[in-house]
C-alpha cells in the first residue's frame, strides 16, 4: 500500500479565521464536492503565505459562498486573505498505483472553480 494524493484545492483564499470555534476548516460545499472531500474527512492545509502546515477536518460551508474558514487553534496558523492548498490522501494498492490520478481543483481570488483536472499532464508522473 502507498499513501497517495487523492485531491487538492489549489490556492484557495482564506475568508475568515475564528480561534474561538472548536476546530476544523469550513469549505464551500461546491469545492468539497469537486475535490471529493466529505464532511469530517481529514485534510492537510498548507499555508502559502507563511509555510505553516496543519491537519484538521473539513466541514461544509454554504454552496457558492466561496468560504474557506480556519477554525480553532489552526486560526493561529492562517488568517483572512492567506492563500492555502487543501489536500486529501488515500491508500492505494501497489498494483493500482499506476492507475491512480488525483483530482486537482483550481480556484480564482473568490474561491470560484476555474478548472478541475484528474490527470497529471498526458502521462502519469512515473511514466515520464
Amino acid at each position: 500500500m502507498r499513501i497517495m494524493l487523492k485531491s487538492k484545492i489549489h490556492r484557495a483564499r482564506v475568508t475568515h479565521a475564528n480561534i474561538e470555534y472548536e476546530g476544523s476548516i469550513s469549505i464551500d460545499k461546491k469545492l468539497m464536492e469537486a475535490a471529493d472531500i466529505l464532511p469530517f474527512e481529514q485534510v492537510h492545509v498548507l499555508n502559502i503565505n507563511n509555510g505553516a502546515r496543519f491537519e484538521t477536518y473539513a466541514i461544509e460551508a454554504e454552496a457558492d459562498s466561496g468560504e474557506i474558514g480556519i477554525q480553532g487553534a489552526a486560526a493561529r496558523l492562517a488568517g483572512a486573505g492567506d492563500k492555502v492548498i487543501i489536500l486529501t490522501y488515500r491508500q492505494v494498492e501497489e498494483a493500482e498505483v499506476h492507475k491512480h490520478h488525483p483530482t486537482r481543483v483550481y480556484v480564482d481570488e473568490k474561491n470560484v472553480i476555474t478548472e478541475v483536472k484528474s490527470a497529471v499532464g498526458t502521462l502519469p508522473l512515473w511514466e515520464k
